[in-house]
């Protein structure tokens, strides 16, 4: 995914879209080349590792999307977690996994949520089944909602790099 940045005139699809998959190619290019080590690293303060954050970026990316808006059923490896018993699974297997394979994982979710959002008529579309605290929000408010989180954790993973090679800048 290329880094381009947001136009600074344009319709709001365009510019919502352009500044989500802005804060999406930070965190790609924030989680590349590192070695298995620094994929668990984490700071003193947190057990927030790179592979975690990866692993948790690519689960709402299906949740919002495609689980909460298209009412399509969750997906592997989702599916398959007992959420209840371990709530914090994304982030715990995440930083064992191996940087391709979480790179890829993310990838292939951010497609399948860009091609969502393409297909939908409006951006004040409901979506197809409410969320986890019954609310059912318009595409709109996932959009901007998710811009938030990636945005959120791109500057965790700008603090987390930075501490494991020095890595700084955008």
């Amino acid at each position: 995914m290329e880094k381009i940045e947001p136009d600074l005139v344009g319709d709001e699809r365009t510019l919502t879209n352009q500044f989500l998959d802005y804060q999406r190619a930070q965190i790609i290019y924030k989680s590349k080349g590192l070695d298995p080590e620094q994929v668990r690293a984490s700071l003193p303060t947190s057990d927030i590792s790179v592979g975690g954050m990866l692993k948790h970026l690519a689960l709402v990316e299906d949740y919002w999307f495609d689980v909460i808006f298209s009412g399509r059923p969750e997906r592997a490896p989702w599916n398959t977690v007992d959420w209840d018993s371990d709530p914090d699974w994304e982030w715990r297997t995440g930083a064992d996994d191996p940087l391709d394979e979480l790179l890829d994982s993310y990838r292939d979710a951010i497609a399948r949520s860009t091609a969502t959002v393409a297909k939908a008529s409006s951006l004040d579309r409901l979506s197809a089944v409410p969320d986890s605290h019954g609310r059912q929000p318009s595409l709109r408010w996932i959009l901007l909602h998710m811009i938030e989180e990636t945005a959120r954790h791109a500057g965790h993973l700008d603090l987390l790099r930075e501490s494991i090679d020095g890595l700084v800048g955008e």
